[in-house]
């Protein structure tokens, strides 16, 4: 018979493992926040249902719905991420994690993935909401799949665009201009609102957006339409933000 060996075995977790743990953690704390929680659902929520009741410029509910979903991951993948990032950074929480055996690379994949669990919440809820509401998409197969590419490099885009802000600015700088960008892309910025709302001689240049690219694309794709134009520009946008967070984003304050 053996004896039991006590010994102690230090070591870290395999990567995914600690990358996973991460990015539960910060998803966590993203649900728990009232500011963000009021971004994440509150809001698009009640763009739904006053649009759904009382009309207007948005549109009927079958463009409302889908502007709303470009909404939700504009909002948790822009906003919420510079905020939490920004405040991170200023006490330092960053630089110990980064420290860490996560690494940085395990931190950036750990909030990474914690966007995407909230992002993909946010759609399905919004979603049954949508549908009891009477939204009835019209996806097909082609138009399905070009959507879910747009959230993707939608979702890449806008969170590397959040890190601009939170590694070069103070957190108080951070927050005020994150939520100065969030309501002007959200009235002048073609992510609620279709381009075709504006006047015409804005239209060209709304087409350059990258939130123009996703709202379009979803409103497009939900009726069975496949325009060209939203992919091309969303990863471009992704290509430069992201050469432009790797060169100026500072993990420490």
């Amino acid at each position: 018979m053996s004896a039991l060996d006590f010994s102690p075995a230090p070591g870290a977790a395999p990567a995914p493992r600690r990358v996973l743990s991460h990015a539960l953690t910060e998803t966590r704390l993203l649900v728990r926040n009232g500011e963000q929680l009021l971004l994440a659902l509150v809001i698009p929520v009640a763009i739904l249902v006053i649009g759904r009741f009382v009309g207007g410029r948005f549109g009927q509910i079958g463009t409302l719905a889908p502007s709303v979903l470009a909404l939700a991951v504009w909002s948790s993948s822009f906003t919420s991420v510079a905020i939490a990032t920004g405040f991170e950074r200023r006490y330092g929480v960053l630089e110990r994690l980064a420290a860490t055996p996560l690494g940085r690379r395990g931190l950036l994949a750990g909030k990474a993935t914690a966007v995407a669990l909230i992002v993909t919440a946010q759609l399905v809820l919004l979603s049954l909401v949508a549908a009891a509401l009477g939204w009835r998409p019209e996806f097909s197969v082609l138009s399905a799949a070009a959507a879910l590419v747009a959230v993707l490099l939608a979702i890449a885009t806008f969170c590397c665009l959040a890190l601009i802000l939170a590694g070069t600015l103070q957190a108080e700088a951070t927050l005020a201009l994150a939520n100065l960008i969030y309501l002007a892309f959200v009235a002048g910025g073609a992510l609620v609102i279709p381009v075709t709302s504006y006047p015409a001689v804005l239209q060209p240049v709304l087409r350059l957006l990258p939130t123009a690219a996703l709202g379009e694309m979803l409103r497009a794709g939900s009726l069975g339409q496949l325009p060209w134009w939203p992919i091309p520009v969303l990863a471009i946008w992704l290509l430069v933000s992201s050469l432009v967070v790797s060169r100026v984003f500072r993990w420490t304050s």
